[in-house]
C-alpha cells in the first residue's frame, strides 16, 4: 500500500482543526499535522490575492486520496480549496505501516 502526504490550506486554525478531526474520526487519514499560520498570495478571479492562511498535513493512502479530497470538499469554506496529494519517497517502515493501518475501514 502507497503511503501519501495531503496538503491543504483552510482560512483558519479552527477550520483546518475541524476537518483534521473530521478525517481522522472517519479513517481517512492516520494524522492531520495543523501548522502555523501562512501568507498566501494567489491570483483568484482575475485579481491577485494576499491572506493569511494556515497550511495542515493530511498522512493517508494513496486509495483514499479521492474519498479525502471530497471530504475536505464536502467541509471547506473555499469554492476551490487546496488539497494536493504528495508521493511519500520512503520513510520509517513503521511509520508508514502504521499510517496504512490506521486508515483502514475497521481498526486491525
Amino acid at each position: 500500500m502507497a503511503e501519501v502526504l495531503v496538503y491543504v490550506t483552510a482560512a483558519s486554525p479552527d477550520q483546518a482543526l475541524a476537518i483534521a478531526r473530521a478525517v481522522v474520526n472517519e479513517r481517512l487519514a492516520a494524522c492531520v499535522n495543523i501548522l502555523g499560520p501562512i501568507t498566501s498570495v494567489y491570483r483568484w478571479q482575475g485579481d491577485v490575492c494576499e491572506e493569511s492562511e494556515v497550511a495542515f498535513l493530511v498522512k493517508t493512502r494513496e486509495d483514499l486520496v479521492d474519498a479525502l479530497g471530497e471530504r475536505i470538499r464536502a467541509l471547506h469554506e473555499y469554492a476551490c480549496p487546496c488539497v494536493i496529494a504528495l508521493p511519500i519517497a520512503g520513510g520509517n517502515p513503521a511509520f508508514l505501516q502504521w499510517i496504512d493501518e490506521e486508515c483502514r475501514e475497521t481498526p486491525a
